[in-house]
C-alpha cells in the first residue's frame, strides 16, 4: 500500500520501526529484494495486494552506529548492524535499481557529527569500488535527531558532499538527545510541541543551512494514523497532519514524512499548493534566520509542567511499546499514533531526568510500571531504562539481548 500510495518516496526501515529479530532482519532484505524488483506480493483471506505501475521511490534506513548484528560474526565479532543492513541492501539492489532509472538511496539515522558522516562516506566510497557502481551513485539523506548533529550540519552536508540529497528533522529522538546529552528537565512529552521555541530554532536552522547548501530540507514525521472505523478518529488525524505540514511547507520544507498511506494526499495536497508547480524551495534561503547555539540548548517551554497524567502517559505508552518490541513488532499503533523505538526512548528518559530531578518519586513510577497491562519482561526493561543510577544511552542496548 505504502510503495503504492502515490507518494514520492518509501523509507524501508531496519532501525527504530523495525525489532531487529534475525527473522525480521531477513524477511526485510527478502521484501527489500522483492519489491525493488517489483515481484512483492501479499495475500490475504480478505484482499490480493499488488504493486501499481508507479512506486514510490525506495530508501533504506539501515540500523545505526552503535547496534550490532549478533547472528553474523566477522573475526569471532558481531559485524556491525549498521555495515550488515546497508552491505546486503547495496549488495542485492544497487544495480537493479540503477538499472530502472532509480539508485541505491539511503536515510541514515543517529549521527551525533560530522566524523560519522565521514565513514558512512568512506563506506559508500568502498562499496561503489567493490561493487563497480558509478562514482557518487550512491545518496544518503542524514536525519539530523541528535542535538550534536544540529551544531554541525554545515559538516555534516559536506562530508557527504557528492552523496548528499538533504537533511531531515528528527522529532522525539531529538528531544531524547537534548535530555541525554545536555540534561534537559522537559515538561510532559505533549507540551513539547514543534512550535517550542528550541525545537523551532533547530527546525529554522536546518532550512536556512540546507538551502545555504543546495540541499533539500525535509520536514518530520507525523505520527498521527487514520481510522477507517471511527470518523472522529480520521477527522482529528487530518486535521493535526493538515497543520502539521502548513507549518513545514510555510517554513520552507522541500516535503516531508508521514506514517500511514490514507495521510499522502493531505501532505501532498498541502505541499502542492505551496510548491505551486515547482519540485522544492530551495529558492527560499531563510537569510533572516540567525539561530545561535544559545537558542538551540535553551529548554525552556513557557507554562510548561510535569503532571500525573505524563507521568502515565510515558509509562503507559513506553511499557506498551516495549510490549510489541519484545515480540517482534516495531511499529506499533497506540492511542492512535504510530510508535517507533524512538517513543519508548522519550518516555523512559523524561521519566528518568523526572526522578533524578526531584520532580516525580521513584515509587510513583514502579507503582505506574506494575499496573501497566503489558508483559513481566516489558516493564522489567522499562524500569531498568527509566529508574537506572547511570543514564542508559540506549535502551535498545539492553533489549536486543532480550530478543530471540
Amino acid at each position: 500500500n505504502a510503495l503504492s500510495s502515490g507518494a514520492r518516496v518509501f523509507m524501508a526501515d531496519f532501525e527504530d520501526s523495525c525489532s531487529p529479530t534475525w527473522s525480521n532482519i531477513v524477511a526485510g532484505q527478502q521484501n527489500l529484494r522483492d519489491a525493488v524488483r517489483k515481484t512483492i506480493a501479499l495475500e490475504t483471506p480478505e484482499k490480493s495486494y499488488r504493486l501499481s505501475d508507479e512506486t514510490a521511490t525506495l530508501v533504506v534506513r539501515p540500523r545505526a552506529w552503535h547496534l550490532e548484528e549478533r547472528h553474523v560474526l566477522v573475526d569471532g565479532r558481531p559485524i556491525s548492524a549498521s555495515l550488515f543492513d546497508f552491505g546486503l541492501a547495496c549488495f542485492h539492489n544497487a544495480h537493479a535499481l540503477l538499472d530502472r532509472g532509480s539508485g541505491p538511496y539511503f536515510y541514515l539515522p543517529k549521527l551525533e557529527g560530522h566524523l560519522e558522516a565521514r565513514l558512512w562516506n568512506d563506506v559508500f566510497v568502498l562499496a561503489e569500488e567493490e561493487l563497480g557502481l558509478p562514482h557518487a551513485s550512491i545518496r544518503a539523506t542524514v536525519l539530523i535527531e541528535t542535538i550534536l548533529a544540529a551544531l554541525e550540519m554545515h559538516e555534516i552536508l559536506w562530508e557527504l558532499r557528492e552523496r548528499s540529497t538533504g537533511l531531515n528533522a528528527g522529532r522525539w529522538d531529538y528531544i531524547f538527545s537534548a535530555i541525554k546529552k545536555l540534561g534537559a528537565v522537559l515538561p510532559d512529552r505533549a507540551q513539547v510541541t514543534m512550535t517550542v521555541p528550541f525545537m523551532r530554532a533547530y527546525t529554522e536552522l536546518l532550512v536556512a543551512t540546507c538551502h545555504r547548501r543546495g540541499a533539500h530540507a525535509i520536514g518530520g514525521m507525523s505520527a498521527f494514523i487514520p481510522s477507517r472505523r471511527d470518523s472522529d478518529v480520521n477527522a482529528t488525524a487530518i486535521a493535526n497532519v493538515r497543520e502539521d505540514k502548513l507549518r513545514e511547507s510555510r517554513a520552507g520544507f522541500d516535503g516531508t514524512w508521514v506514517a500511514h498511506p490514507d495521510l499522502v494526499p493531505v501532505a501532498t495536497e498541502v505541499f502542492g499548493a505551496v510548491l505551486d508547480g515547482r519540485p522544492n524551495q530551495l529558492e527560499r534561503m531563510r537569510e533572516e534566520v540567525a539561530v545561535t547555539a544559545a537558542e538551540l540548548c535553551d529548554f525552556a517551554v513557557t507554562g510548561g509542567e510535569v503532571t500525573d497524567a505524563g507521568v502515565q502517559a510515558n509509562v503507559s505508552v513506553g511499557t506498551r511499546y516495549l510490549d510489541a518490541w519484545l515480540g517482534g513488532v516495531g511499529a506499533a499503533a497506540i492511542d492512535n499514533l504510530m510508535e517507533d523505538v524512538a517513543t519508548a526512548e522519550i518516555s523512559r528518559a523524561q521519566v528518568w531526568s523526572w526522578v533524578r530531578a526531584g520532580l516525580v518519586e521513584a515509587e510513583t513510577v514502579r507503582a505506574e510500571i506494575a499496573a501497566a497491562p503489558v508483559s513481566y519482561a516489558a516493564k522489567e526493561l522499562f524500569a531498568e531504562v527509566a529508574l537506572a543510577d547511570e543514564f542508559v544511552e540506549f535502551l535498545t542496548l539492553p533489549a536486543y539481548d532480550r530478543l530471540p
